[in-house]
């Protein structure tokens, strides 16, 4: 198993308003990162700018040895999954991961066979007729993640994907998620809000304050202690 890329953001810097972002991080190679920080701090930002629907100001975004600044996004070996799932209500979920194989749902048989696979890898095996209305949330997530492993990509982006669900469907969804990304050694970074999440997923952390990198580095080092003040205070550990 190869792993994926690094992603480095090389003094990415981005602004509307009087809003400013500055980001200077390299995302290990095939490593589950979390990024956290309040509202506000440019953590969907920083997604956006790597998936490629933002464009830097200034400063480069290179996946590997490659600079995709100025690649669109479907030109970047990223997949990105939303919080609201991004399903299409009139497909149903074999489309809905068809989707991530050909735009046009023109599939092959090799198409259909890696749609079938992702899905029974994903546990909608004898789903695939259903329509989104009808799966749980849980479920929707799931027909998300098949079509990310149809896409094939090996740099996987996930904004809050799971911050609807509830304690028992999320710790689920983690488990899976943390199963297939060891499968397939992607990069993986992930938007959470619950320290619980990072700590049982993660193996690194990037800590955002006010549009900036404020710190980055081993999660177990940040959890026992060794983060930043303004980690701790966002976790409730400052003593």
């Amino acid at each position: 198993m190869t792993a994926g890329p690094a992603v480095t953001m090389d003094k990415v810097t981005f602004g509307y308003g009087e809003v400013a972002f500055a980001f200077d991080i390299c995302f290990e190679p095939g490593a589950i990162t979390a990024l956290m920080g309040a509202s506000g701090s440019g953590k969907s930002t920083l997604l956006n700018l790597v998936a490629g629907f933002e464009s830097p100001g200034a400063g480069r975004v290179v996946i590997g040895d490659r600079d995709v600044t100025a690649l669109p996004p479907a030109r970047r070996p990223v997949s990105m999954i939303f919080q609201e799932n991004n399903l299409f209500a009139h497909l149903d979920v074999e489309k809905n991961v068809g989707l991530g194989r050909s735009p046009s749902l023109a599939l092959s048989a090799a198409d259909r066979a890696a749609v079938a696979q992702a899905l029974a890898r994903t546990g909608l095996d004898g789903k695939q007729k259903r329509l989104p209305r009808e799966l749980s949330g849980g479920e929707r997530q799931r027909v998300a993640l098949a079509r990310v492993l149809v896409r094939e990509r090996p740099v996987l982006l996930l904004d809050e994907p799971f911050a609807s669900l509830g304690p028992a469907l999320r710790a689920d969804m983690l488990a899976l998620l943390a199963d297939l990304q060891a499968e397939r050694g992607m990069t993986v970074v992930f938007v959470t809000h619950h320290p619980d999440d990072a700590r049982r997923l993660a193996s690194r952390i990037a800590f955002l304050d006010q549009g900036r990198v404020a710190a980055h580095g081993e999660a177990g080092t940040f959890f026992s202690g060794g983060g930043p003040e303004a980690f701790r205070r966002y976790v409730g550990t400052r003593p």
